[in-house]
């Protein structure tokens, strides 16, 4: 690790610029991708995050904040605000769990399937505009490469105690 450190400095100092290292190429594709979904999501009136539950939602249904949390990657404090956002909205229905009575069920109202339905047509646009982008095989390889560097990412972040 300390070598791979070394020479990171090491390349930094003889001017390789930031944004050649592949984190910075990384970070950028994601800041586009993250641009452009938040601008349409906008128009729906929803956040990333709130998209995001609803599409968990609409995969399966009848999930606890917890559940949602680890599927949407936050913290349940913070899905607990989300889903009180879409609750107002009337994009979601929170029931009390039959089996544990201080757990709340959520699922998608109607409202909120055609709210998502909405926003996943737009979304969607953009997917597949990537996929003609690139040939087949590109398209193939370019999944795995990211598949392959979240690896890394993962296995490279600290691990709280």
């Amino acid at each position: 690790m300390v070598g791979s450190t070394a020479g990171a400095a090491a390349s930094h100092k003889a001017g390789t610029p930031a944004e050649d290292y592949l984190c910075g190429r990384i970070r950028r594709a994601e800041q586009a991708l993250m641009g452009h979904h938040e601008a349409v999501l906008r128009g729906h009136g929803l956040t990333m995050t709130q998209y995001t539950v609803l599409l968990a939602l609409s995969a399966e249904p009848d999930l606890s904040g917890a559940q949602l949390a680890r599927a949407c990657g936050v913290t349940q404090q913070t899905m607990a605000t989300v889903l009180t956002g879409l609750h107002k909205k009337d994009l979601i229905t929170r029931t009390p769990s039959p089996a544990h009575a201080k757990v709340l069920l959520t699922s998608l109202t109607d409202q909120g399937r055609t709210v998502l339905d909405n926003a996943y047509q737009e979304v969607i646009v953009l997917e597949r505009a990537l996929a003609r982008a690139f040939a087949p095989e590109e398209h193939a390889a370019l999944c795995a490469l990211l598949e392959r560097a979240t690896s890394v990412l993962t296995e490279q972040t600290p691990r709280r105690p």
